[in-house]
């Protein structure tokens, strides 16, 4: 099939209404992990410190639920659904847009594929029995980063990238930008009302959250101390270890919760 084939083909894909209902099923799917991520983070705020707060944490809580198995390959299929949506999207999608902006919505689709590949990966290493609680893969990856050429130089830029995500889902949370993406009857009435609600807190909450971490992984770029770096948990444990430390941990994990709801109503109000 010629490269302009392929195209067509994606762009088919892209118009079927079935594409509808696969980013449905996925944003259910992130909407449930984040609904455990808020629970595991309020839990740290109470002094529960042996969970881990972030979406493998999450992944594992689930795998200790009655049909734990079978849940966590639910979420893993629908993580991939997401990652087959987003990766439309970076191809073909945001065709109502021209230029620039265009681009941009590609370029971020392909983020989110990135983001979402991730967390299907540590569902599916979860359902298959692989890696405990105690392994910290963030910490390895850092070490191993640093220890390429420039290495401090790449962590840099990594920090900027994530604190550039942080900063533009607390920009959507202000701005109300994440509107864009649903119908603009899931924005009337009492219901609707609280969708945005949701939204607003959901993004804000989270993009302060992601903004931890890229302080981890800047703070470990500059000392060169791999260690130092972290993911969304060490992130919250940070924060929980500083003054009104469970007030602010117990916010993060409050706004994850909101987002999780609010990826429940993007699901019923998509918009693509």
């Amino acid at each position: 099939m010629t490269t302009g084939g392929a195209r067509a083909t994606a762009r088919a894909v892209d118009d079927h209404p079935a594409l509808d209902h696969v980013a449905r099923l996925g944003l259910v799917t992130f909407g449930v992990v984040h609904l455990v991520l808020g629970w595991l983070a309020i839990s740290l705020a109470f002094g529960d410190r042996e969970g881990k707060a972030d979406s493998s944490g999450a992944i594992r809580q689930l795998a200790e639920q009655p049909f734990g198995t079978v849940i966590v390959w639910a979420v893993a299929i629908g993580m991939v659904l997401l990652v087959v949506w987003q990766l439309i999207e970076a191809l073909v999608g945001h065709r109502r847009h021209d230029g620039i902006t265009r681009l941009r919505k590609r370029l971020t689709s392909l983020g989110k594929a990135i983001v979402y590949a991730a967390v299907a990966t540590s569902a599916f290493r979860v359902a298959a029995g692989a890696g405990s609680s105690k392994e910290n893969g963030t910490d390895s990856a850092s070490a191993r980063l640093m220890d390429l050429p420039v290495g401090q130089l790449l962590a840099g830029l990594v920090a900027l990238g994530v604190a550039g995500v942080g900063a533009f889902l607390i920009f959507k949370g202000f701005t109300d930008r994440f509107l864009e993406d649903i119908e603009a009857d899931g924005t009337r009435g009492h219901t609707g009302t609280v969708y945005v609600w949701l939204g607003r807190i959901g993004h804000v909450a989270k993009g302060a959250a992601v903004l931890g971490v890229a302080a981890l992984f800047g703070y470990a770029a500059v000392s060169h101390e791999p260690k130092k770096s972290g993911g969304l948990d060490q992130a919250l444990r940070v924060v929980l270890d500083q003054p009104f430390g469970p007030v602010l941990t117990g916010f993060f994990g409050a706004g994850f919760a909101a987002f999780g709801l609010f990826c429940f109503a993007w699901a019923r109000h998509i918009d693509r």
